[in-house]
């Protein structure tokens, strides 16, 4: 097997002679073909290739297949952000009437997109703490679920998910598991040799790096067989009309039907496509991703460790310090390190934590988070807003919750700018 470290350099884009060396951006919308019975033959996906970049792009392309490769999976698309990739990955195989499993220690952008959006849809959601017990996760489960959600490490919260756990509770019931692997990028954890089913990432996060582009990315593991249930996924196991009857698992296998039917109807119809120009910033990105998880990873556990030390500090969060809640989970799925985030509160509570926040030289207050330039962000006031104090203690976050990314600087000037602050 060629190590990760080799695929984000080389993975995804394999030139012939002659050909660019970088994988080229495509920026087209459109295709010529010499015969509209050659369009005809791809319109009804009876043949692969490209009549209109909202479906597929080779740039696109090339991309996913490197995030495929580096999490294992068998397929995988871009979208145009990590909320369109949670989005596509859950509404591929629910619908109205229909019933999600989620872990309550997620990204308050999706917390709401399953609580509140997606029952709009007609789409219901139950919540379960990521340490619930074995009781009240199977109680959660209904006669209609059609999927569980969870991220591998909690944003903001740090909660690590026990991957093979929820993978066995998911599959017991027959339903996949999706989990968001933003955070620790299949650097650090692959989610799929875990017992996970999908796999979702926000390229905008550590992918990118940078706070260039924003991206999603959904990859399938290929393993989930669709057809042992056919009348709980009739998207995926029965003749789709819009597309001249074609069945999904048939036509294309375990491996490739969830990612061809998530093209074929919902980018189709929703639209929510990645730029090329950004697939090509994000690919780059890739590029140097083990390189930079390796000092995220470093940085996040230095930090953690002095901000510990510190009296004005009243707790901490980062799965690889010692003594964190999440910390056996993390020993065994993030050996090598978590991610750069650290969670911590200060001990004047919410009004401390926004004057701590003011006084930061290098760490910059951003909306951002998993970016090479450290910063923070009080969650409360913030990405987490429109939940109420319960949904938030649910979450695990409370008023006095700092987010604190690491970036690649060094780490010694991270903890002097914190220390500063603090005083």
């Amino acid at each position: 097997m060629t190590s990760l470290d080799t695929v984000c350099v080389q993975g995804g884009w394999h030139p012939g002679s002659g050909e660019p060396r970088q994988v080229p951006i495509y920026q087209n919308t459109t295709w010529k073909y010499d015969t509209s019975e050659h369009m005809g033959r791809l319109f009804d996906l009876e043949e692969s290739g490209y009549f209109y970049t909202r479906l597929q792009n080779p740039t696109n392309d090339a991309v996913a297949a490197k995030i495929a490769e580096l999490e294992g999976g068998s397929a995988a698309m871009l979208t145009s952000s990590g909320q369109a990739a949670n989005f596509f990955a859950v509404f591929n195989l629910a619908s109205a009437g229909d019933h999600v499993v989620s872990t309550s220690a997620i990204y308050g952008g999706t917390y709401n997109l399953l609580a509140h959006t997606l029952k709009r849809m007609g789409i219901q959601c139950t919540f379960v703490q990521p340490d619930c017990s074995s009781a009240e996760l199977e109680a959660a489960f209904q006669p209609n679920t059609k999927c569980v959600f969870g991220e591998t490490v909690a944003n903001p919260a740090l909660a690590v998910l026990d991957i093979e756990r929820f993978a066995q509770a998911a599959h017991a019931h027959g339903v996949p598991l999706i989990v968001d692997n933003t955070f620790p990028t299949p650097v650090l954890c692959r989610p799929l040799e875990w017992g996970a089913d999908i796999v979702t990432h926000s390229t905008t996060k550590y992918m990118d790096g940078h706070g260039a582009s924003v991206g999603g990315a959904i990859v399938d593991g290929g393993t989930f067989d669709w057809r042992a249930y056919p009348e709980r996924f009739p998207g995926l196991c029965e003749p789709d009309e819009s597309y001249h009857g074609v069945v999904y698992a048939e036509r294309f296998g375990l491996e490739g039907a969830f990612i061809t039917k998530a093209t074929a109807q919902l980018m189709r119809d929703l639209g929510s496509i990645q730029s090329p120009q950004n697939a090509f910033l994000i690919n780059l990105g890739l590029e140097s991703l083990h390189l930079r998880m390796a000092r995220h990873a470093e940085n996040g556990l230095r930090v953690a460790q002095a901000l510990a030390a510190h009296p004005k500090v009243s707790w901490v969060l980062h799965p690889s310090l010692v003594g964190d809640p999440s910390y056996e989970l993390a020993q065994k799925y993030l050996p090598q390190g978590s991610c750069g985030v650290v969670a911590f509160g200060v001990a004047e509570g919410r009004e401390g934590a926004e004057a701590m926040m003011r006084k930061l030289k290098l760490a910059q207050i951003a909306t951002h988070v998993a970016d090479a330039r450290t910063c923070v962000l009080h969650p409360a006031n913030a990405t987490h807003r429109q939940m109420t104090d319960d949904e938030l203690r649910a979450a695990g976050i409370g008023p006095d919750l700092v987010r604190l990314s690491c970036g690649i600087e060094d780490a010694e000037d991270i903890i002097a700018d914190l220390h500063q602050a603090l005083e």
